[in-house]
């Protein structure tokens, strides 16, 4: 189901619709910064595995989640001094950053080294869905695993329509992915270049 979201005043009878079925385990396509996402509750294990049915994509590759703010990051994952301090810079914005779990994360969204993937997407949208739920969602780019994402709302019903629950439709975005930044030594190493400036990085 296609569902037309104001991007700069998203309906707050909307958001909350959405938000009763990301609750009730439903899996849903979303605008961010960059491209289109797929996503669900982190909470709803089902969700997740629907997403992983779709992506096509190995188990052992977990997906990273939205957070509301930086201090909801702060309840998933462990954030030192200096990773403080370049969160508050970059984000909201294109960025996924990589960081040490907290037990609070559901094992399917930690990797083996007990990290994960963290966004706030300078979106009012997703940011809206995030807050209204009260708890991260998945986020993953809406394509299959190796094609090119896909940042037309009509293109991702198209592919996919009949496996997702709801496609919130925000309008025509890029086909970008975020840029990804691991925090976890002791300087910023970047493991993708993606939109976001990474020129600040180690390689």
């Amino acid at each position: 189901m296609l569902l037309a979201v104001n991007p700069q005043n998203p309906q707050s009878r909307l958001i909350g619709q959405v938000v009763e079925a990301l609750k009730a385990g439903s899996i849903i396509a979303y605008p961010t910064d960059t491209t289109y996402g797929i996503g669900c509750s982190i909470f709803s294990k089902r969700g997740v595995e629907r997403i992983y049915l779709l992506k096509q994509r190995e188990k052992k590759k977990p997906f990273s989640f939205i957070c509301s703010d930086l201090s909801e990051v702060a309840r998933y994952a462990k954030v030192s001094n200096y990773a403080y301090k370049i969160l508050k810079r970059f984000l909201p914005g294109p960025y996924t950053f990589v960081l040490d779990a907290t037990s609070v994360v559901p094992d399917l969204l930690v990797t083996k080294q007990k990290t994960v993937g963290i966004r706030i997407p300078d979106n009012r949208i997703c940011l809206s869905l995030v807050k209204e739920l009260g708890h991260p969602i998945v986020t993953t780019s809406a394509n299959i695993s190796g094609e090119d994402p896909i940042g037309d709302p009509y293109l991702v019903d198209h592919a996919m329509g009949k496996q997702l629950d709801i496609i919130v439709d925000g309008g025509i975005l890029s086909a970008d992915v975020s840029s990804v930044v691991s925090l976890i030594g002791d300087y910023p190493q970047v493991l993708r270049r993606g939109v976001g400036d990474v020129s600040w990085c180690s390689e």
